[in-house]
């Protein structure tokens, strides 16, 4: 089994990927390992600040010495510079916001997991005509579990992930699967600003827990 495929099924078994941005290198390693305590085994940094990239050759280094079995990506890579440089910086899959045709070569060219971000059908399918396997749907909170429930049977076996508006709430996570999700991207509702801001790991590592509980009944 390829690098590509034992990434993408190991976001499907967990069901959630915890995604987040911080400018101290050492509150994002702090959070990197209450993820990690608390069960998490896929994670995804994001690119939306100017110590992103020297923060994840951190996280790379912590992740190499601690944590062997977690894979470690990168998000919000819209250009060809951004995924190269996160590359050489060893990330193992690429999240984007966008559907760019340039990045996905990139990627496909090595054999990595691309994940590009869409809100319409007419992105959908130019992200599948880049083999992406796993499509994030952004911005989820205007979109909604309907859209999802209402566009699926177009693509047939595509593999979807919602972006914003997930909650750490059975109900809320529920519906989402139940529209036809398999995986879910949790970001503030999860990694909250008060979390990073006053270093609240505990209420992290417990909020953590019960989301990946909530996400396995919900399946």
């Amino acid at each position: 089994m390829s690098n590509k495929h034992k990434i993408l099924d190991a976001i499907l078994e967990q069901g959630m990927l915890p995604l987040f941005y911080q400018d101290s290198e050492e509150g994002s390693v702090e959070i990197l390992r209450t993820l990690y305590k608390a069960g998490v085994r896929v994670f995804e940094y994001t690119n939306r600040g100017k110590s992103a990239l020297p923060n994840f050759k951190k996280l790379k280094e912590v992740r190499d010495a601690e944590m062997p079995d977690l894979y470690l990506g990168i998000g919000t890579i819209k250009t060809p510079a951004d995924a190269n440089a996160f590359i050489e910086a060893g990330t193992d899959f690429i999240v984007a916001p966008i559907v760019n045709p340039a990045v996905a070569e990139i990627a496909n060219k090595i054999g990595m997991l691309w994940i590009p971000g869409c809100m319409t059908p007419t992105e959908i399918s130019i992200a599948q005509e880049h083999k992406a396997m796993l499509i994030k749907i952004f911005p989820a909170n205007i979109l909604g579990p309907e859209f999802i429930s209402s566009i699926k049977d177009l693509f047939a076996g595509q593999l979807f992930m919602p972006t914003g508006g997930v909650e750490i709430n059975a109900e809320n996570l529920k519906t989402w699967f139940k529209s036809g999700v398999c995986a879910v991207g949790m970001g503030s509702k999860l990694i909250s600003k008060d979390v990073m801001s006053k270093g609240l790991y505990e209420e992290l590592f417990d909020n953590t827990k019960l989301a990946l509980d909530l996400i396995q009944q919900s399946k």
